[in-house]
């Protein structure tokens, strides 16, 4: 759906969608926090100059060194600009150098026990106003899980409650978010799935606005029970040594994906967004070792060859 950007709809999307975000992030970090039990989320508002590329403001919040999540970063932009980056109009040749606002929650949250998985979350809406005054908006987001130690149940679990979150938008949806999710996140130099994925979208509004953006309202409002779960299942799992240099090693392989592959990271730095909130994906602690190869028969192995594959999990 287009509307006029004088009218009332421009407004009231970005308004929408703004008071949406701001209430999710806020969701979300109180019940990490509770979970936790220990440490406290920094929050840290942030607004950009009128010197800047971009202008507008967001809140970062960060916990680190917590009893379960070693470092959980929870972000909350948004930005206008003079004209999209490359990386926003690879799809959309016609807007290349629109004026835009883009907003949007993400989170990445790394916990300390190597049993529980890693999870991220985004959602986010991208408005522009080429020159012919039509505004246009668009959602992009989904979540994925990164396990170190992997579990049938949990990866069944969580793919469970992405599915259940996009049904009522249409039974075609899952099935073609999982597909794009696994073809995203990929470590693609090493022919490797980042994690056992989830949903991925992008450049989505084919429901309309109204419909389009209630569908990204269910996914968001899905990662506390995809994830929560898990966390509760694993996080008191004993481990050692070997198991704490195994989450380190992986966790380089996260590392390369966002500074690789990742568009989000791509958009946030071509266009002169604030770096330390675009970072705060990355883990506290990582390892890399050279031409790493698991032993046969080792859960870890069992990680790389039985997890990290694309997959059905819920047949």
């Amino acid at each position: 759906m287009t509307t006029h950007p004088h009218h009332q709809g421009h407004e009231h999307v970005v308004t929408a969608a703004r008071t949406y975000l701001l209430d999710l992030q806020t969701r979300i970090t109180s019940a990490i926090e509770a979970k936790d039990g220990q440490a406290k989320f920094l929050v840290d508002p942030w607004e950009k100059g009128p010197g800047e590329q971009l202008q507008g403001n967001g809140i970062t919040q960060i916990l680190e060194n917590g009893l379960v999540f070693e470092r959980a970063g929870c972000g909350f932009s948004h930005v206008r600009g003079p004209q999209l980056p490359p990386s926003a109009t690879q799809h959309r040749p016609e807007l290349a150098g629109a004026p835009f606002e883009a907003m949007g929650m993400s989170l990445v949250f790394h916990p300390r026990n190597p049993y529980v998985p890693t999870v991220h979350m985004n959602v986010r809406m991208i408005a522009a106003t080429p020159a012919n005054g039509q505004t246009v908006a668009w959602f992009g987001g989904g979540m994925d899980l990164t396990p170190y130690y992997g579990f049938a149940q949990d990866a069944t679990h969580f793919h469970q409650v992405c599915h259940d979150a996009l049904q009522p938008f249409g039974n075609d949806l899952y099935p073609r978010f999982k597909t794009w999710c696994d073809d995203y996140f990929c470590n693609k130099h090493r022919h490797e799935q980042r994690g056992i994925g989830g949903i991925f979208f992008d450049d989505f509004a084919e429901l309309g606005f109204e419909r389009s953006f209630d569908m990204l309202q269910s996914v968001g409002d899905a990662l506390l029970d995809a994830y929560l779960p898990i966390v509760d299942r694993r996080m008191n799992t004993a481990y050692g040594e070997r198991e704490r240099n195994h989450q380190l090693y992986r966790r380089g392989r996260y590392v390369e994906f966002n500074l690789v592959w990742d568009r989000g990271t791509h958009f946030g730095l071509q266009s002169g967004g604030r770096t330390e909130s675009i970072l705060l994906s990355m883990p506290p602690l990582v390892s890399w070792s050279y031409q790493h190869q698991p032993e046969l028969g080792t859960p870890e192995h069992a990680l790389l060859h039985d997890f990290l594959v694309p997959r059905d999990w819920l047949s």
